[in-house]
């Protein structure tokens, strides 16, 4: 049985086959104590710690790549400005 114990997951069944796909919550915590210049500095960030292929999910959307997660949770108001660039909006990260 194949498990990514380094972050949360849900498992993804399809077509017959087991797919795990890490929560937009685990991006927003790899982001705490962090900041970003630009949505392209997050997207590698995400890319580097997550890997290249990773796909992601929220409670309302799934099969997001790192730059249609980075979009989807600026669209939800999930970060907020830094000294340099941007950073996690902590007290918007839902705990469930």
């Amino acid at each position: 049985f194949v498990t990514k114990s380094d972050y949360l997951c849900n498992v993804i069944l399809i077509n017959k086959g087991v797919f795990f796909m890490a929560h937009g919550h685990d991006v927003l915590h790899m982001m705490e104590g962090n900041s970003y210049d630009t949505k392209e500095d997050l997207v590698k960030a995400i890319i580097a710690h997550f890997g290249a292929d990773e796909l992601f999910h929220t409670c309302s959307a799934e099969g997001m790549t790192a730059s249609e997660l980075v979009d989807f949770l600026a669209e939800r108001g999930k970060f907020m400005p830094a000294s340099a660039g941007f950073t996690v909006d902590s007290s918007k990260i839902c705990n469930h």
